[in-house]
């Protein structure tokens, strides 16, 4: 992102950030280092120290999905353009966030906002097992439990103690929706197939998956989460910027918005979508932040990735298949970051490395990943 800015034209960057300067490897116009970046009081310390070096800042953004209420506060502070906090705290609260679409139509999940342990207990009751078990401001799926009987719930409620949200739990197929809004319209549109969903991910450390951004996105059997995803971002206040929202389509064909987040989506995404179009769409996203303005990519291609994943316990030991699947599907691979032997596993849902694919047919893309996750072994020990 820091790069991207910095290659703009008549734009004076200056970085807040606990990284020392030496970090950024991208000259910058100024640069204010503070011990917590999520402290809304040194957040704007830092603005101010920047802003008295190079002047008064116009624009104040990051892509942190944490960072996104501080910096919400700190604009009101300083009379910065943007997205304010009430609205912010729509997107970072997920309770809230449930209410505000229960309020407006939106479909989602039956939830519950739960306070204590009694309060937890009440919904599972009402709702039955098995329930998702989530933080109220979660990102990238983390302290997030399926619950499958009341033994889980009360080890969930010791580990991530409440105020939590609880949700029913969806079966059926999880997808990513990617917007882009201008003036408080949805001008833009993407959307990925997760291959488990995230939560079975987590559940299994052994789980290699997927992730498929398909080439036919304006299909009728997308019309449903347009419509919804539109209205969603339209009922939580989105007026101009990038949001990556999670949702399910059930077994009976009826979709259900999980979450929206008013950053850029994680999960190699960001380069799915640069390779299916052509374009770099870290460049179009800060255009888009400090100009407020987004050129509408025609997509060329179907894209996807697939993430290698440590079996065992200890380092890596050894990468097995490789060849072979290099063989089968290395006329499609477009970046690769593969473990390397000793490498310490990252203890993320990510793993400890990936490989990217694109070819023009969507079924393609989805043939090279299958062979990728079931060929490709990362051995740990």
């Amino acid at each position: 992102m820091i790069a991207a800015i910095a290659r703009l034209e008549n734009v004076h960057l200056g970085v807040v950030t606990q990284d020392s300067a030496e970090k950024l490897r991208t000259p910058v116009a100024q640069h204010w280092r503070v011990n917590d970046i999520l402290d809304p009081e040194q957040l704007a310390w830092g603005v101010d120290g920047v802003a008295q070096r190079i002047g008064r800042p116009d624009v104040l953004f990051g892509a942190y999905e944490q960072l996104q209420v501080p910096l919400a506060i700190v604009r009101e502070r300083f009379g910065i353009d943007g997205m304010n906090a009430e609205t912010a705290k729509n997107f970072r609260d997920k309770a809230r966030m449930k209410d505000v679409f229960v309020a407006n139509g939106v479909p989602c999940a039956r939830h519950a906002r739960a306070d204590s342990a009694d309060e937890a207990r009440a919904f599972a009751k009402t709702n039955g097992y098995p329930l998702v078990y989530k933080p109220l401001e979660g990102a990238g799926a983390k302290s997030t439990f399926r619950i499958d009987n009341e033994a889980q719930l009360g080890d969930a409620l010791r580990i991530s103690a409440p105020p939590v949200l609880l949700e029913e739990h969806i079966v059926g197929e999880e997808h990513s929706f990617e917007g882009v809004c201008i003036d408080g319209r949805l001008v833009w549109h993407s959307l990925t197939h997760y291959r488990p969903t995230p939560l079975e991910v987590l559940q299994n450390d052994w789980i290699q998956w997927c992730i498929t951004l398909p080439r036919e996105i304006d299909e009728p059997r997308y019309d449903d989460i347009r419509a919804a995803g539109a209205r969603a971002l339209e009922v939580l206040g989105m007026r101009t910027g990038l949001c990556h929202l999670e949702w399910f389509r059930r077994l009976d064909g009826s979709i259900a918005i999980s979450e929206v987040a008013a950053r850029p989506p994680g999960a190699q995404i960001m380069d799915l979508v640069s390779y299916a179009h052509e374009i770099d769409f870290s460049d179009a996203w800060v255009r888009l932040m400090i100009h407020g303005i987004f050129e509408i990519p025609s997509r060329k291609w179907a894209a996807g990735v697939a993430f290698l994943r440590g079996q065992g316990k200890g380092r890596v030991r050894a990468i097995r298949r490789i060849e072979e699947a290099a063989r089968e599907v290395g006329s499609l691979v477009v970046e690769a970051k593969l473990p390397t032997i000793g490498q310490v596993p990252s203890g993320s849902y990510e793993g400890e490395g990936f490989i990217i694919v694109r070819h023009a047919e969507t079924h393609v893309v989805e043939a090279a990943l299958e062979k990728i996750i079931t060929m490709v072994r990362v051995e740990l020990g």
